[in-house]
């Protein structure tokens, strides 16, 4: 039996080195490596494309766009690393824990559109609390977020390696830093739609100065909920009986949540080079926080469409995967 193709467009970018990492050692799949020199040439590319079962669009927006009108070959599956298609009615959402009917359309899907890095813990955190009438549909949520700076592109990436290093061996000494203060941030959409609100929430991302990583908190006062009188253990319930059995899904039990503290913190680069998700609930009678953990780069981006690609081509879901 011939193993699937997989041609990753993109493939120098930061997701694209990162998936080219995770899948370049399978005996599973015929990895197509387009030739430097050539990974500009449309037509070359265009010939990549056809010959793939499978490829991974590991492009800016509108090259993501372009890419697809060179695809002729009704038979290749593709995933979109993009933010143009997340919410289209003609894409399956990326996003395999939302629920056991959506892990099985994106195993039978030909276009899969990855999730974006901030809200897989959004969705994954909040989803349960309003399929289960916690919260209601029309409530306005706010989202404290910090990621590292490899989150931002090459670009950015860049910008941190050529400062000289702070405090911390290696580390890039810049300051935290909010963005996006004034617009809508390009993740507020697909947050909306798969957490299942009415209304979009308020969302205040940051960059920090460490490579990989990302922090996503949820305040929710007493007054979001349907009820005063949710508290953590019920939080903890319902992500149990909707994530526990997953693979890549790390419940912190509140009883013993101060286990996962380093002196107090909770640290943003623990789940660094994993494709895990940890979700952590926090809080008193005044109200809870909701926090998820994970790497923007893996369960946030290049580990996500790997466990998506595997799913797609028949294989275990966590292959090559931490």
């Amino acid at each position: 039996m011939t193993n699937p193709a997989v041609f990753i467009d993109g493939q120098e970018g930061t997701t694209g080195l990162r998936i080219r990492e995770m899948l370049v050692g399978r005996e599973d799949i015929d990895l197509l490596l387009i030739p430097e020199s050539q990974r500009k040439n449309k037509d070359v590319r265009a010939t990549f494309i056809n010959k793939a079962d499978l490829v991974i669009l590991c492009l800016p927006d509108a090259a993501a766009s372009d890419a697809l009108e060179l695809v002729h070959n009704p038979t290749t599956k593709i995933i979109d690393t993009s933010t143009t298609r997340r919410v289209s009615p003609d894409w399956i959402y990326g996003l395999p824990e939302i629920s056991p009917e959506h892990r099985e359309k994106i195993s039978n899907a030909s276009l899969v559109a990855n999730c974006g890095c901030y809200p897989v813990s959004f969705i994954l955190a909040v989803r349960p609390l309003v399929k289960n009438g916690l919260i209601p549909k029309d409530v306005t949520l706010t989202i404290n977020a910090v990621s590292g700076y490899s989150g931002g592109g090459r670009k950015m990436i860049e910008n941190y390696s050529a400062v000289s290093p702070g405090i911390r061996s290696g580390d890039a000494n810049r300051p935290f830093s909010l963005y996006s203060l004034n617009s809508r941030h390009k993740h507020i959409a697909e947050m909306r739609k798969f957490a299942l609100l009415d209304s979009p929430p308020m969302f205040v991302p940051s960059v920090v100065h460490t490579y990989c990583g990302m922090l996503v908190s949820i305040p929710l006062t007493s007054d979001c909920f349907v009820n005063s009188d949710v508290d953590r253990s019920q939080i903890y319930d319902l992500w149990k009986d909707a994530y526990d059995h997953l693979p890549m899904v790390r419940l912190i039990d509140p009883v013993e949540g101060d286990k996962s503290l380093r002196q107090g913190f909770l640290d943003v680069e623990t789940l660094g080079q994993t494709n895990q998700i940890e979700l952590s609930v926090w809080g008193d009678e005044r109200g809870l926080i909701l926090v998820g953990r994970l790497d923007n780069l893996g369960k946030g981006a290049a580990g996500n469409a790997v466990q998506c690609l595997n799913l797609m081509l028949g294989f275990e879901e966590t292959m090559a995967l931490m």
